[in-house]
């Protein structure tokens, strides 16, 4: 693969922007290692079919999902993106999270991604509906990355 890790990085997000669940193959290994730092290591997902589980899980029962780009640095195979996601919830909430994202790319593809996120922003934002959701959401992706660490 001759993409450069900026081009892997942003050629992931945009595909997450399209919510295109089967092309996020095209941006990340097979053993990539997926973690949102705020819920910790143990709820981590690994490859790309888990990988898009695990996004189903936040983004699955959305209207719409808009990721806003914004600074992206690079030193060799390591890309650190901040950007926001705007949520837009089918019972008409709608907020504006901001992330910083720690990306390894490996061969053109990402391997390591690792979201810096505001875990009350969602609770205090989303409707009772969508956290109540969790509790039974599909979590056949959980990967315990705790010893990858």
């Amino acid at each position: 693969m001759t993409r450069t890790p900026e081009e892997a990085v942003r050629g992931l997000w945009r595909t997450l922007s399209a919510r295109d669940y089967d092309g996020i193959a095209d941006w990340v290994t097979e053993d990539c290692l997926y973690m949102d730092m705020p819920l910790g290591p143990s709820l981590s997902a690994r490859g790309p079919e888990d990988i898009a589980k695990r996004l189903r899980v936040g983004w699955g029962e959305l209207a719409g999902y808009e990721n806003h780009d914004g600074v992206l640095v690079a030193s060799g195979d390591d890309v650190i993106y901040e950007h926001s996601e705007t949520w837009t919830f089918k019972s008409g909430e709608v907020f504006t999270l901001p992330f910083a994202t720690v990306h390894k790319v490996r061969d053109g593809r990402v391997c390591l991604w690792k979201d810096y996120w505001d875990y009350g922003a969602i609770m205090n934002n989303a409707p009772a509906s969508w956290v109540e959701g969790l509790a039974t959401a599909d979590t056949s992706w959980v990967y315990d990355a705790t010893a990858d660490l």
